[in-house]
């Protein structure tokens, strides 16, 4: 299959021919090579925060139920899904809303291809499926959520730096005044409540799909969801975690690598959508194997 350069050869190609839709064209060709492979319903969500940083509406929000009903309609839903995904994240309350939704269309049929990355509410995502493909250079993150832009964990972390050197030094309160009157009063509360949220969102993910027939599932579960939740330990919400990581921390996890074949057809189909991404003013895209597609473009300054 085609590598990046290739890819762009090929669109250059297609562009030099005249057809008008060249990005559309390469993308579908490709998809529909895997669908004849896997004989399965493939769905494509990707983003393009690497390509349009700081552009609203990259993140995984409600719309996005829109642009599952339209790819899945007319799909025959007995074929299962694969679902390549490529986000940063987003909001965990569009996340639930999403996956009940694949769910109720699939049930826990459902594999998931991290051809790059899927971090926070992508990785909830991940752990929905019944496995998840990653490659060398995959990467899932930390599920902690967010709240303008500061981690739930972080901020309770600190709320509780402050009560025990306030504790030990009453004369630190002064300074811990300042710090923590950054926040509105029910803040605290507000971060633990998402972070026991998510971490329960995921952890029946896991017991009803990737683990359902797994004995002592909730042993595997649970440390999957304190690593993955585990501020103290990544340090950061934009940590990426790597396949050999995610297989440590128990989750099941198939090597792209093990079926040359299959890599190369999932690393085509990410490089046709990166190009789409880089190359227009498309921002995110949602389209299946029959080419049905939802694009959201970025509006340009006159």
């Amino acid at each position: 299959m085609p590598s990046w350069s290739q890819i762009l050869e090929e669109l250059q190609n297609e562009i030099n021919a005249g057809n008008k839709a060249p990005f559309d064209s390469i993308r579908r060709k490709y998809l529909k090579a895997l669908f004849k492979k896997r004989n399965r319903n493939i769905i494509c969500y990707y983003s393009g925060w690497l390509q349009k940083p700081g552009l609203r509406g990259v993140e995984i929000d409600d719309n996005d139920k829109n642009a599952l009903m339209s790819t899945i309609h007319n799909l025959d839903r007995s074929k299962g899904l694969d679902l390549i995904l490529h986000t940063p994240g987003g909001q965990v309350a569009a996340t639930e809303s999403l996956v009940d939704y694949l769910r109720r269309m699939f049930g826990t049929d459902i594999e998931v291809f991290i051809p790059q990355i899927a971090m926070s509410a992508g990785t909830m995502i991940a752990c929905s499926g019944s496995v998840i493909y990653m490659g060398k250079q995959s990467n899932l993150g930390p599920i902690d959520p967010q709240f303008g832009g500061l981690p739930a964990s972080e901020v309770i972390e600190e709320f509780n730096r402050a009560a025990d050197e306030i504790k030990k030094e009453p004369s630190k309160i002064p300074l811990w005044q300042v710090i923590i009157g950054k926040y509105h009063p029910t803040f605290i509360g507000e971060c633990e409540h998402a972070v026991k949220w998510s971490r329960s969102i995921v952890k029946v993910w896991l017991k009803t799909g990737m683990f359902k027939n797994t004995k002592n599932a909730d042993k595997y579960i649970n440390h999957i969801v304190k690593t993955l939740s585990d501020h103290s330990k990544h340090k950061s919400h934009s940590r990426h975690i790597n396949i050999d990581e995610c297989k440590k921390m128990g989750l099941k996890i198939i090597e792209l690598e093990s079926d040359q074949a299959l890599q190369d057809m999932i690393l085509t189909i990410h490089h046709a959508y990166i190009h789409t991404l880089a190359s227009t003013t498309a921002f995110k895209i949602v389209e299946n194997h029959d080419g049905v597609a939802m694009v959201q473009m970025a509006q340009l300054a006159k």
